[in-house]
């Protein structure tokens, strides 16, 4: 399977550089299980988000890289290949592209905004599917987006491009990164319920 490799060998490279650095460090990562070393710090990593975009040459992929320190992500980067744009979050210190710092967009109400989200690979059998949903925002929003990577579905929240994201089922590889994207720009990210968001929770709400 040429994307499994594809994804494995990007990891591969991730961990060797991470830990030829950091060889205390944990790390949580899609591909592989790596021994926990009970370190504060902890790295979690995506090593292709949107793998499914990448084996159909559709140019939304991206890599997902976030620092996690004694529970907290501090540091969070989102790499888009096609569009040689690397987006970065320290927390206290802002979210950039580039160097040119982000700021969510100001829209609203919900009847203007642009929204995207995803849907659960289990979405043809379990009801927990996002189908309702979608529907409703559909309905309420001026439009919404399926583009199939989270990671980089927020970091375009952050950077004013979409307004709004939601998913649910969600891992944290998924958004470890692109949530403090989000609140480093100055938007908000809850879960569903509206509560604080870890990056463990399935369900995730960003929004400006």
């Amino acid at each position: 399977d040429l994307v499994t490799e594809v994804d494995k060998a990007c990891e591969d490279l991730i961990v060797r550089t991470i830990r030829a650095e950091f060889p205390d460090h944990d790390i949580l990562a899609e591909e592989n299980d790596y021994a926990a070393v009970n370190s504060p710090c902890k790295w979690i990593i995506d090593p292709l988000d949107g793998t499914t975009n990448y084996a159909h040459g559709f140019p939304w992929f991206c890599v997902s890289i976030a620092l996690e320190i004694e529970g907290i992500v501090q540091t969070g980067v989102v790499y888009h290949p096609m569009m040689g744009e690397m987006f970065i979050a320290i927390k206290g210190q802002g979210a950039f592209v580039n160097g040119r710092q982000l700021h969510v967009s100001s829209k609203g109400p919900l009847k203007n905004c642009l929204l995207a989200t995803g849907f659960p690979y289990d979405r043809s059998w379990d009801n927990e599917n996002n189908f309702n949903n979608f529907m409703n925002f559909q309905m309420t929003a001026r439009a919404v987006r399926r583009f199939g990577a989270a990671a980089l579905d927020l970091a375009y929240v952050a950077a004013g491009r979409l307004d709004g994201y939601w998913e649910c089922k969600l891992k944290p590889w998924d958004v470890a990164a692109g949530q403090l994207l989000v609140s480093e720009a100055g938007g908000k990210v809850t879960n569903h319920d509206l509560e604080p968001f870890s990056v463990y929770d399935h369900r995730i709400l960003a929004s400006n």
